[in-house]
């Protein structure tokens, strides 16, 4: 029993490192394909137009949500929101059942 429970938890831990791993592969993408683009937009026609800020604002719009999930990042409804629902919920719940006993 405690051998699954050992198991669980390193499959768990392991498909987090795997989903940061996978954050930080894309962001590493990002970097090197955003400069590629600075760089032969550069070469093309200097920086009248910068169409590769284009390409970063949308990556970079993916970029920030991939990060959002591999971190486990939600500033609305974090650990302490779920936390005082369930405080809320269990009070009402108990105000309700006093006040009909």
């Amino acid at each position: 029993m405690e051998i699954d429970k050992r198991e669980s938890r390193y499959v768990k831990a392991k498909e987090r490192v795997d989903e940061i791993r996978g954050f930080y592969g894309n962001l590493t993408a990002y970097v090197l394909v955003i400069t590629g683009l600075a760089i032969l937009n550069y070469y093309v026609n200097g920086w009248s137009y910068m169409w590769f800020l284009w390409a970063a604002f949308g990556w970079g719009i993916g970029l920030f949500f991939h990060a959002v999930n591999a971190f486990r990042w939600n500033p609305f409804f974090g650990k302490d929101w779920e936390e005082r629902k369930i405080r809320e919920f269990m009070d009402k719940e108990n105000e309700n059942k006093t006040k009909w006993e």
